[in-house]
């Protein structure tokens, strides 16, 4: 794996994530030195949470002009909300509308498949998508030629080459970390099982390439510097695109044994790099990978910060009746400092932030809930204190799994929109997963800035250098950072709001079935 030729300084980081398209520049030192962003969101159609395909175009090119000095630009790399299903005919047709992450239509499929690989196959996953496809008798199966993920698309349309990094891989179907391939025994199941309900293609045909971080991807091409309007000349190397999760192990250092990151903004998951494989199936624990192959269990939660940010716009327009003008940054700096003064266990103020469907708790729809007892302690504080324990009570339940397995943790970091607010995030996850956790400089950078890293990996590493050295040793050797131990007042506080929030999911059942 030798150096390639940069055609500038500076390495290029995109990500298409769930409510922005962002584009972060880096120069020599790694350090953020440009960014550019459009914010867009997905839409319930028909039954099915999707993105027009034609904004993905608009607002790459709208985070791109966001990107001072772009002639400067010597090596990029492309991420995107990982899983779901994007499918094409051999000409690379849209052969039905992007099904997102979000969507929680594959239970069938996904039941099946877990009982067949004898492995977790979450609903989310691109192979539970193509095999509720074939399972509900959808037109378009016998035409799929492509089964590829956003971040895959794009590489494509950029490039010419049909292939995704080996995290983003991962949450298609499962990897044999060991041969670092998709799982031949696996496929094999698969490929019978689907033959004998008159599919007419192998799955290894319909997926794209897996490629190791460090390696050569391509480079845009004429036809790919056309799309983005010439924003980027063609000739600029890419490294393999990679899923969301894949780049927040890489923008937190955390791609090695016993490290782990929580990334928390629409949705939450957190990443832990394993020693040795579980016990057993767990259908709370995804089994992914690093962009290098080593195996990684996942806790993944579809809802986090959306519904916190429904009610901050509510308190926005309440603060606007009497004249204020209240800045975003400002706004969420002041309620979350504001939760600081909440009791530790909220006061027995209850929130659900279930928009979508959850997979951890098993829940295919979501319903909103605020519930409190006539004697609960109804205070701002605590109700923000509240919501913000929401987002990450659901992950708490599949850490707790974890713990339960024995699984080794030196270090957890978090990144994403979640920690922006110095401390307050910081404080509360520590509490939920009773470990430490550190927060960087630019823990608010999350995806886009760990492609950006990834991309610099494959331009400027040493013949043999992991990408573990690589990070540890050139990016984050001197990286300001905090960290949190938990308190232990926290601690118990979040347990007790934990058994009145696990009873909370039987309201939430009851609201998903009546509401």
């Amino acid at each position: 794996m030798s150096k390639i030729q940069m055609m500038g300084k500076t390495s290029l980081g995109i990500e298409l994530g769930s409510t922005r398209i962002k584009a972060v520049a880096t120069d020599g030192d790694h350090t953020p030195v440009s960014s550019g962003d459009y914010t867009w969101a997905s839409r319930f159609e028909n039954g099915i949470w999707t993105y027009d395909i034609p904004e993905v175009w608009t607002g790459l090119k709208t985070a791109l002009r966001g990107v001072s000095d772009r002639e400067n630009v010597g090596v990029m790399g492309i991420s995107a909300m990982m899983h779901g299903y994007l499918v094409f005919d051999k000409d690379w047709n849209l052969l039905t509308p992007f099904r997102t992450w979000q969507n929680t239509i594959t239970a069938q499929s996904a039941k099946e498949l877990t009982e067949l690989f004898g492995f977790n196959i979450p609903q989310r996953w691109s192979i539970a998508h193509i095999y509720q496809a074939v399972l509900n008798g959808e037109e378009h199966v016998s035409r799929i030629a492509h089964l590829t993920t956003l971040a895959g698309y794009v590489h494509y349309m950029l490039t010419g080459v049909n292939a995704v990094g080996m995290g983003e891989a991962s949450g298609m179907f499962p990897i044999d970390s060991d041969k670092l391939c998709f799982d031949e025994e696996m496929v094999a199941k698969f490929d019978k099982l689907t033959a004998e309900k008159g599919v007419n293609w192998k799955i290894t045909d319909v997926l794209p390439k897996i490629l190791l971080a460090g390696e050569a991807a391509g480079e845009i091409t004429e036809e790919g510097s056309k799309l983005i309007d010439g924003l980027l000349p063609a000739g600029i190397p890419l490294c393999p695109p990679e899923g969301d999760a894949g780049t927040g192990m890489t923008a937190t250092n955390a791609v090695a044994p016993r490290t782990g990151n929580v990334s928390a903004g629409t949705s939450i998951f957190s990443m832990v790099v394993l020693e040795k494989p579980l016990t057993k199936v767990y259908e709370e624990i995804d089994m992914v990978t690093t962009p290098t192959g080593k195996p990684v269990a996942m806790v993944h939660g579809n809802n986090c910060t959306n519904d916190t940010n429904a009610w901050a716009k509510v308190l926005r327009e309440t603060a606007e009746l009497f004249g204020a003008d209240v800045s975003t940054a400002e706004l969420y700096t002041k309620l979350y400092e504001k939760s600081l003064e909440g009791d530790a266990d909220c006061g027995g103020i209850m929130v659900c932030n279930y928009l979508a469907g959850e997979g951890v708790t098993h829940m295919d729809e979501g319903r909103p809930l605020v519930a409190r007892r006539a004697d609960s302690k109804f205070t701002l504080a605590n109700f923000f204190r509240s919501q913000l324990y929401s987002t990450m009570a659901t992950l708490k339940i599949g850490m707790d799994i974890l713990e339960g397995e024995n699984v080794a943790l030196d270090t957890l970091t978090g990144h994403g929109g979640l920690f922006k607010t110095p401390v307050v995030g910081q404080k509360y996850m520590a509490a939920a997963c009773n470990a430490p956790v550190t927060c960087m400089e630019t823990a608010g950078e999350g995806g886009p800035y760990g492609m950006a890293l990834l991309a610099a990996y494959l331009a400027n590493k040493d013949e043999g250098e992991t990408l573990e050295d690589y990070l540890s040793h050139k990016v984050f050797a001197n990286a300001k950072s905090t960290t949190l131990a938990p308190d232990p007042a926290d601690v118990d506080g979040f347990n007790k709001y934990m058994i009145q929030y696990r009873a909370l999911l039987e309201v939430e059942r009851a609201a998903v079935a009546n509401i």
